[in-house]
Order: structure tokens, then C-alpha cells, then sequence
């Protein structure tokens, strides 16, 4: 493997560098279990890290990473659900107390998805599956009108996609108790890769404004509601 090397210098210097620093903390890990107050469902995308994001450490964030950061409806039937197994045991085996669906500038995903590759495809059958899910949104801005050039269209495809996982989450019905309860609370998320900017999707008034309503936008105004 023609990286491996590089992966390998890391481990070493993890073990020579990093345990030995945190070495109590992942001895009391050991000892208490998990316990993060948050689960992160985010994209693949190699660029987009959530513990570098959010500057967190080990056992703080309980994380799933699938392609365009998708959740899936809620579907019991028989068949293997990496994303939805992952949400039922953040939600009644940790009891996390908030979700983030944490979307991204320049996602291939949607790209892709946008450009017609992921379409039905005989050769490549869980990616072209897996990306239908985001088909409802594409209707949906297209009926509206919504999407002009590429560059926007990706974009504004990109936000719709985390407010279509937020409403994906609401139709398991343990996600919708623990919110009834006060337990647990949902949040959207955007990462501008180009200027490390952070979006936050308020539902109230549906759209994407900077984290904290500093203003920064990083030059770019905050995009609106999908």
C-alpha cells in the first residue's frame, strides 16, 4: 500500500506523542465507559473532520460518517442499516442529547449526484441506492425553481440535504420521544471547507445563518432556506 508508510508514522507518532499525554484519559474511558453528550452524522469526505472542527477530544462525540451525510426514513424491515443502527444506539444506548447532521461545501456526493452519476447503475448498486435517498429534495427544488447555475445548484442542494436528515430523524419514533421529552434536540450544520465558516440551520425562520450571529460569512452572504 503506497501510503501505508505515512499511516504508520502517524501511529508511531501517536504512540510516542499523543497516548502518553492523554494516557489518564483513556485509561478513565476504559474504566467509565462513553458517555458523549452529542452524536455527529457527517459526510466521508476526507476533508471534513468533526473532531478537528470542534476541537474535541476522545469520547466526546459519538460519530457516524456515510456519503452526503444522509439519513435514511425510518425502515424496520429485515435489511442492514449501518446510519439507522447507529442513531438507535446513540439515542436509547448513550442517550446523546443532541444530533448534529453536519453537511459540507463542495460535497462530491451531491455533485455527483447533481450531474446525473448516480443514477440506476447495474455495477454500482449501494452508491446509486444510497444517493436516491436525496431524490425528494431534488424534486422539490426543481418544482421551485430554486436551482440556476452549478455552483448554486450544488449549494443549495448541499444545505437541502441536512434539513431532508433532520426530517428523516423525526420519523424514528425514539428520536421523536426523546424530543418530546426534552431530552434530545436536533441540529444543522454547514461546513464552508474554503473559509472554516460554520452555518447553523434555524428552523424558525428557514435558513442558514454563521454560528454564534457574529456576521462573519467569510465574505459570502449566509445562503437562505432551500
Amino acid at each position: 500500500m503506497k501510503d501505508m508508510p505515512l499511516l504508520l508514522d502517524g501511529y508511531r507518532t501517536f504512540r510516542a506523542e499523543t497516548f502518553p499525554a492523554n494516557r489518564a484519559l483513556y485509561r478513565d474511558l476504559v474504566a467509565h465507559g462513553q458517555s458523549p453528550r452529542a452524536m455527529v452524522i457527517a459526510c466521508c469526505d476526507s476533508r471534513v473532520e468533526p473532531s478537528t472542527i470542534f476541537n474535541t477530544r476522545p469520547g466526546e462525540l459519538f460519530m457516524v460518517r456515510n456519503v452526503a451525510n444522509l439519513v435514511p426514513p425510518y425502515e424496520p424491515q429485515g435489511e442492514f442499516h449501518g446510519t439507522s443502527a447507529a442513531i438507535e444506539f446513540a439515542v436509547t444506548g448513550l442517550e446523546v442529547a443532541h444530533i448534529v447532521v453536519l453537511g459540507h461545501a463542495f460535497c462530491g456526493g451531491v455533485k455527483a449526484f447533481l450531474e446525473g452519476l448516480y443514477g440506476p447503475d447495474p455495477n454500482r448498486p449501494f452508491i446509486t441506492r444510497w444517493m436516491s435517498l436525496l431524490t425528494p429534495a431534488l424534486r422539490d427544488l426543481q418544482d421551485s425553481g430554486a436551482l440556476s447555475d452549478a455552483e448554486a445548484a450544488r449549494r443549495t442542494l448541499e444545505l437541502a440535504s441536512i434539513k431532508q436528515s433532520l426530517s428523516s430523524l423525526e420519523t424514528f419514533p425514539f428520536v421523536k420521544a426523546a424530543m418530546a421529552e426534552g431530552r434530545l434536540a436536533l441540529h444543522g450544520l454547514f461546513f464552508d471547507i474554503e473559509r472554516g465558516l460554520l452555518l447553523e440551520y434555524d428552523p424558525a425562520v428557514d435558513a442558514f445563518g454563521p454560528v454564534d450571529g457574529d456576521g462573519d460569512t467569510g465574505g459570502v452572504s449566509p445562503p437562505g432556506g432551500a
